[in-house]
């Protein structure tokens, strides 16, 4: 018992470090990311899996500047923004970024609908979306960060089916390395929207303010305890 006592101990300092950036960078799998790639990989194929070479170290680097101002700051990136620079900037970072962040939150209730009609057929589309928006409303608003970024933490682990996913049927590994390698483009409408869709899909600005947020909110929990 005493031999697995430090590894348990080490498991639970890595799970518990892991909050705020495996929240950030599970948020980046929304609804509408998910639509999204959805419609690349229905329209496309494989045409697109390139860009995760491209993406993965641009949004880890974005995650880990972020991480680093909440700690040294002990401020939200909003917070670091009018403390260090004029009010015009900050204003224009709202107006820039709230339509953003509207439409996400519009797109992500209007695919949560859509799920759960698949699940209740019953059910319309819109008042699925209604009760899925009351429920986020009545978690955000009884439970403390604590146990919400617990909540949230745990919910996190149902990404480990998209790695199980691929197994579940045959495919094509040096086409699946191939498209990953090599990139491939095409200067058409349709496929510059969708390569659009795909990097606002993984880059979302939303996460960055959350990473930073999370970041303080932590070394608060920390100082108490």
């Amino acid at each position: 018992m005493s031999r697995h006592y430090p590894v348990l101990q080490r498991f639970k300092s890595f799970w518990k470090a892991l909050s705020p950036g495996l929240i950030t960078g599970a948020s980046d799998d929304d609804p509408s990311a998910i639509t999204t790639f959805s419609q690349a990989g229905a329209r496309y194929g494989l045409a697109t899996l390139w860009m995760v070479i491209f993406a993965y170290p641009i949004l880890a680097v974005l995650q880990e500047m972020c991480a680093r101002i909440g700690i040294v700051t002990g401020k939200g990136l909003t917070g670091v923004i009018k403390t260090h620079y004029p009010k015009w900037v900050l204003y224009l970072l709202i107006i820039l970024s709230c339509p953003a962040f509207l439409l996400n939150i519009g797109a992500d209730i209007a695919a949560l609908g859509e799920a759960g009609n698949l699940l209740f057929p019953a059910l319309p589309a819109s008042y699925c979306s209604i009760g899925f928006t009351l429920l986020l409303f009545i978690l955000i608003i009884l439970l403390p960060y604590k146990k919400l970024a617990v909540v949230m933490k745990f919910l996190c682990l149902s990404l480990l089916v998209y790695v199980m996913v691929p197994f579940l049927t045959k495919q094509n590994p040096g086409l699946i390395i191939r498209s990953t390698l090599i990139p491939s483009f095409r200067f058409d409408k349709d496929f510059l929207l969708i390569v659009t869709g795909i990097t606002g899909a993984i880059i979302s600005p939303y996460l960055f303010f959350w990473q930073t947020y999370s970041q303080v909110e932590e070394m608060k929990l920390a100082s108490l305890t």
